[in-house]
Protein backbone atom coordinates (compact mmCIF):
# COMPACT_ATOMS: atom_id res chain seq x y z
CA UNK A 1 0.00 0.00 0.00
CA UNK A 2 1.49 3.75 -0.78
CA UNK A 3 -0.25 6.68 0.78
CA UNK A 4 0.31 9.95 -0.63
CA UNK A 5 -0.60 13.26 0.88
CA UNK A 6 -2.07 15.98 -1.29
CA UNK A 7 -3.62 17.99 1.31
CA UNK A 8 -3.12 17.85 5.21
CA UNK A 9 -4.67 21.66 5.85
CA UNK A 10 -8.18 21.68 7.79
CA UNK A 11 -11.31 24.42 7.20
CA UNK A 12 -9.61 26.76 4.90
CA UNK A 13 -6.84 26.43 2.26
CA UNK A 14 -3.90 28.15 3.65
CA UNK A 15 -1.45 29.09 1.47
CA UNK A 16 1.96 31.55 2.12
CA UNK A 17 5.24 31.62 3.22
CA UNK A 18 4.50 30.81 6.80
CA UNK A 19 2.48 27.57 5.37
CA UNK A 20 4.96 26.61 2.45
CA UNK A 21 6.84 23.58 4.44
CA UNK A 22 3.78 20.97 5.61
CA UNK A 23 1.60 22.57 2.56
CA UNK A 24 -1.91 24.80 2.63
CA UNK A 25 -4.13 22.54 1.03
CA UNK A 26 -7.01 20.94 2.47
CA UNK A 27 -8.33 17.34 2.86
CA UNK A 28 -7.48 14.85 -0.05
CA UNK A 29 -4.87 11.32 0.68
CA UNK A 30 -4.56 8.96 -2.30
CA UNK A 31 -4.11 5.64 -1.42
CA UNK A 32 -3.01 2.93 -3.45
CA UNK A 33 -3.58 -1.23 -2.86
CA UNK A 34 -1.46 -3.89 -3.47
CA UNK A 35 -3.42 -4.43 -6.87
CA UNK A 36 -2.95 -0.35 -7.99
CA UNK A 37 -6.88 0.41 -7.32
CA UNK A 38 -7.07 3.85 -6.63
CA UNK A 39 -8.66 5.16 -3.42
CA UNK A 40 -8.92 8.83 -2.89
CA UNK A 41 -9.47 10.30 1.13
CA UNK A 42 -11.17 13.02 0.76
CA UNK A 43 -12.05 15.42 -2.38
CA UNK A 44 -10.33 18.91 -0.60
CA UNK A 45 -8.00 21.27 -2.25
CA UNK A 46 -5.51 18.93 -2.70
CA UNK A 47 -7.29 17.13 -4.68
CA UNK A 48 -6.10 19.53 -8.05
CA UNK A 49 -2.71 18.70 -7.59
CA UNK A 50 -3.49 14.67 -7.34
CA UNK A 51 -5.81 14.96 -10.78
CA UNK A 52 -2.64 16.92 -12.21
CA UNK A 53 -0.08 14.12 -11.18
CA UNK A 54 -2.58 11.18 -12.39
CA UNK A 55 -3.02 13.10 -15.48
CA UNK A 56 0.81 13.56 -16.11
CA UNK A 57 1.39 9.87 -15.84
CA UNK A 58 -0.53 9.20 -19.33
CA UNK A 59 -4.28 9.73 -17.40
CA UNK A 60 -6.75 6.78 -15.69
CA UNK A 61 -7.19 3.26 -16.57
CA UNK A 62 -8.90 2.17 -13.11
CA UNK A 63 -11.81 3.99 -11.61
CA UNK A 64 -10.98 6.43 -8.96
CA UNK A 65 -12.96 5.08 -5.75
CA UNK A 66 -13.78 8.47 -3.45
CA UNK A 67 -13.86 8.06 -0.20
CA UNK A 68 -15.55 11.34 1.52
CA UNK A 69 -15.63 12.02 5.16
CA UNK A 70 -18.21 14.48 4.73
CA UNK A 71 -19.39 17.14 2.41
CA UNK A 72 -17.90 20.45 4.29
CA UNK A 73 -16.29 23.28 1.61
CA UNK A 74 -12.89 21.94 2.66
CA UNK A 75 -13.47 18.44 1.80
CA UNK A 76 -14.83 18.85 -1.46
CA UNK A 77 -13.90 22.07 -3.00
CA UNK A 78 -10.63 20.55 -4.90
CA UNK A 79 -13.78 18.11 -6.84
CA UNK A 80 -14.18 20.65 -9.47
CA UNK A 81 -10.81 21.17 -10.40
CA UNK A 82 -9.65 17.24 -10.43
CA UNK A 83 -8.42 16.76 -14.17
CA UNK A 84 -9.53 13.48 -14.85
CA UNK A 85 -13.13 14.06 -13.89
CA UNK A 86 -13.30 16.26 -17.20
CA UNK A 87 -12.21 13.11 -19.20
CA UNK A 88 -15.13 11.17 -20.39
CA UNK A 89 -12.93 7.94 -20.15
CA UNK A 90 -12.72 8.35 -16.19
CA UNK A 91 -14.76 7.06 -13.99
CA UNK A 92 -15.44 8.52 -10.15
CA UNK A 93 -17.34 6.57 -7.72
CA UNK A 94 -18.20 8.11 -4.82
CA UNK A 95 -18.91 6.03 -1.48
CA UNK A 96 -21.43 6.46 1.07
CA UNK A 97 -21.88 9.95 2.92
CA UNK A 98 -22.10 10.66 6.34
CA UNK A 99 -26.08 11.41 6.12
CA UNK A 100 -29.02 11.72 3.78
CA UNK A 101 -28.64 15.38 3.34
CA UNK A 102 -25.21 15.54 2.24
CA UNK A 103 -26.34 13.49 -0.79
CA UNK A 104 -27.09 16.24 -2.20
CA UNK A 105 -23.33 18.11 -2.48
CA UNK A 106 -22.75 17.06 -6.35
CA UNK A 107 -26.02 19.27 -6.85
CA UNK A 108 -24.72 22.25 -5.01
CA UNK A 109 -21.40 22.45 -5.76
CA UNK A 110 -22.35 21.74 -9.84
CA UNK A 111 -25.35 23.88 -10.10
CA UNK A 112 -24.30 26.96 -12.26
CA UNK A 113 -24.14 29.58 -9.20
CA UNK A 114 -21.44 28.10 -7.02
CA UNK A 115 -19.59 26.85 -10.09
CA UNK A 116 -20.11 27.58 -13.77
CA UNK A 117 -20.41 24.33 -14.69
CA UNK A 118 -23.74 21.89 -13.85
CA UNK A 119 -23.83 19.07 -13.35
CA UNK A 120 -25.42 17.30 -16.28
CA UNK A 121 -22.29 18.98 -18.24
CA UNK A 122 -19.75 16.89 -16.29
CA UNK A 123 -17.94 14.23 -18.53
CA UNK A 124 -16.94 11.93 -16.63
CA UNK A 125 -19.13 8.83 -15.03
CA UNK A 126 -19.93 9.48 -11.89
CA UNK A 127 -21.40 6.63 -9.41
CA UNK A 128 -22.54 7.15 -5.98
CA UNK A 129 -22.15 3.49 -4.43
CA UNK A 130 -24.37 2.31 -1.34
CA UNK A 131 -22.75 -1.01 0.13
CA UNK A 132 -25.56 -3.10 1.56
CA UNK A 133 -22.90 -4.46 4.46
CA UNK A 134 -20.71 -1.72 6.70
CA UNK A 135 -17.92 -3.67 5.74
CA UNK A 136 -17.21 -3.86 1.96
CA UNK A 137 -14.32 -4.58 -1.11
CA UNK A 138 -12.55 -2.47 -3.25
CA UNK A 139 -9.86 -3.72 -5.25
CA UNK A 140 -7.78 -6.14 -2.42
CA UNK A 141 -8.75 -4.27 0.22
CA UNK A 142 -11.66 -4.43 2.81
CA UNK A 143 -13.17 -1.50 3.64
CA UNK A 144 -15.57 -0.68 6.52
CA UNK A 145 -16.41 3.17 8.26
CA UNK A 146 -17.48 4.18 11.75
CA UNK A 147 -19.16 7.74 12.59
CA UNK A 148 -17.32 10.44 13.99
CA UNK A 149 -18.31 13.31 16.14
CA UNK A 150 -18.67 16.46 13.70
CA UNK A 151 -21.41 19.02 13.18
CA UNK A 152 -23.81 17.84 10.58
CA UNK A 153 -22.60 13.96 10.68
CA UNK A 154 -19.20 12.94 9.32
CA UNK A 155 -17.34 9.52 9.37
CA UNK A 156 -13.95 7.67 9.23
CA UNK A 157 -12.66 4.87 7.07
CA UNK A 158 -10.65 1.81 7.85
CA UNK A 159 -8.65 0.08 5.10
CA UNK A 160 -7.25 -3.15 5.27
CA UNK A 161 -5.16 -4.53 1.75
CA UNK A 162 -5.14 -8.71 1.75
CA UNK A 163 -1.31 -8.01 1.05
CA UNK A 164 -1.48 -6.75 5.02
CA UNK A 165 -1.03 -2.85 4.89
CA UNK A 166 -4.03 -0.81 6.89
CA UNK A 167 -4.71 2.47 7.53
CA UNK A 168 -7.39 4.48 9.43
CA UNK A 169 -8.69 8.12 8.37
CA UNK A 170 -10.37 9.56 10.99
CA UNK A 171 -10.49 12.84 10.37
CA UNK A 172 -12.88 16.15 11.91
CA UNK A 173 -13.59 14.55 14.86
CA UNK A 174 -13.88 15.36 18.38
CA UNK A 175 -12.57 13.11 20.88
CA UNK A 176 -13.68 15.30 24.01
CA UNK A 177 -17.01 15.63 23.11
CA UNK A 178 -19.49 13.42 25.21
CA UNK A 179 -22.55 14.63 25.22
CA UNK A 180 -24.93 13.27 22.42
CA UNK A 181 -21.01 11.94 20.42
CA UNK A 182 -21.60 9.28 18.17
CA UNK A 183 -18.32 7.45 19.25
CA UNK A 184 -16.21 7.38 21.77
CA UNK A 185 -12.19 7.56 22.35
CA UNK A 186 -12.24 3.64 23.25
CA UNK A 187 -14.56 2.91 20.20
CA UNK A 188 -12.28 4.61 17.80
CA UNK A 189 -9.00 2.62 19.62
CA UNK A 190 -11.02 -0.67 18.93
CA UNK A 191 -11.80 0.21 15.41
CA UNK A 192 -8.37 1.83 14.64
CA UNK A 193 -6.58 -0.94 16.76
CA UNK A 194 -3.47 -2.53 15.31
CA UNK A 195 -3.68 -0.50 12.14
CA UNK A 196 -0.12 0.05 10.29
CA UNK A 197 -1.11 4.26 9.61
CA UNK A 198 -3.95 5.65 11.72
CA UNK A 199 -4.41 10.10 10.53
CA UNK A 200 -6.60 11.49 12.68
CA UNK A 201 -7.64 15.20 13.10
CA UNK A 202 -5.78 16.92 15.18
CA UNK A 203 -6.02 20.79 14.39
CA UNK A 204 -6.63 22.25 17.77
CA UNK A 205 -4.03 22.55 21.11
CA UNK A 206 -5.28 22.61 24.65
CA UNK A 207 -4.61 26.24 24.44
CA UNK A 208 -7.64 26.77 21.85
CA UNK A 209 -10.21 25.72 24.18
CA UNK A 210 -12.35 26.26 25.72
CA UNK A 211 -13.49 28.74 22.63
CA UNK A 212 -12.98 25.90 19.99
CA UNK A 213 -15.17 23.52 21.91
CA UNK A 214 -18.13 21.63 19.76
CA UNK A 215 -16.31 22.94 16.86
CA UNK A 216 -15.55 19.37 15.51
CA UNK A 217 -11.89 19.47 16.43
CA UNK A 218 -9.59 17.08 18.64
CA UNK A 219 -7.05 18.52 20.46
CA UNK A 220 -3.37 17.19 19.89
CA UNK A 221 -3.40 15.44 23.46
CA UNK A 222 -6.32 13.93 22.76
CA UNK A 223 -5.38 12.20 19.72
CA UNK A 224 -1.58 11.10 21.21
CA UNK A 225 -4.00 9.43 23.60
CA UNK A 226 -6.00 7.57 21.08
CA UNK A 227 -2.50 6.52 19.50
CA UNK A 228 -1.48 5.08 22.94
CA UNK A 229 -4.65 3.06 22.89
CA UNK A 230 -4.73 2.16 19.39
CA UNK A 231 -1.44 1.36 19.19
CA UNK A 232 -0.38 2.12 15.16
CA UNK A 233 2.96 1.33 14.11
CA UNK A 234 2.78 5.57 12.72
CA UNK A 235 0.44 8.27 13.78
CA UNK A 236 -0.15 10.91 11.77
CA UNK A 237 -1.15 14.37 12.70
CA UNK A 238 -3.51 16.32 10.18
CA UNK A 239 -6.00 18.52 9.59
CA UNK A 240 -3.68 21.52 11.17
CA UNK A 241 -5.23 24.42 12.04
CA UNK A 242 -4.98 27.55 8.77
CA UNK A 243 -3.69 29.85 11.22
CA UNK A 244 -0.56 27.25 12.44
CA UNK A 245 2.51 28.20 11.24
CA UNK A 246 5.18 25.63 9.98
CA UNK A 247 7.15 26.46 12.64
CA UNK A 248 4.36 25.88 15.36
CA UNK A 249 4.04 22.37 13.31
CA UNK A 250 7.02 22.14 14.04
CA UNK A 251 7.02 22.53 17.52
CA UNK A 252 3.84 20.39 17.84
CA UNK A 253 5.57 17.53 16.23
CA UNK A 254 8.61 17.72 18.59
CA UNK A 255 6.56 17.77 21.97
CA UNK A 256 4.16 14.91 20.37
CA UNK A 257 7.03 12.37 19.21
CA UNK A 258 8.25 13.01 23.17
CA UNK A 259 5.22 11.91 24.54
CA UNK A 260 4.74 9.21 22.54
CA UNK A 261 8.54 8.10 23.30
CA UNK A 262 7.48 7.63 26.59
CA UNK A 263 4.11 6.77 26.70
CA UNK A 264 4.11 4.20 23.80
CA UNK A 265 7.35 3.65 22.09
CA UNK A 266 5.99 1.42 19.87
CA UNK A 267 4.33 4.30 17.95
CA UNK A 268 5.96 6.35 15.35
CA UNK A 269 4.81 10.09 15.22
CA UNK A 270 4.35 12.24 11.65
CA UNK A 271 3.13 15.69 11.05
CA UNK A 272 1.08 15.47 7.80
CA UNK A 273 3.21 17.11 5.12
CA UNK A 274 2.04 17.73 1.51
CA UNK A 275 4.07 15.81 -0.58
CA UNK A 276 4.96 13.06 1.73
CA UNK A 277 4.71 9.59 0.05
CA UNK A 278 4.49 6.30 2.79
CA UNK A 279 4.91 3.02 1.54
CA UNK A 280 3.46 0.48 4.06
CA UNK A 281 4.55 -3.17 4.46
Amino acid sequence: MRVTFYGVRGSTPAPGPDTARYGGNTSCVEVRLADESLLVLDAGTGMRKLGSALSANGGLRTPVHLLLSHTHWDHVLGLPFFAPLWKKTTTLKVYPLASEAQERFQRTIFDDIHFPVSANDVPATIEFVKPETETWRIGTARIKRILLNHPGGAQGYRIDDDGGASVAYLTDNELSQRAGAKTSIEALARFADGVELLIHDAQYLSSDMPEKHGWGHSVVDEVLRLGALAKPRTLVLFHHDPDRSDAELDAIGQRAGAWLAEHAPGTQLIVAQEGAVLELP
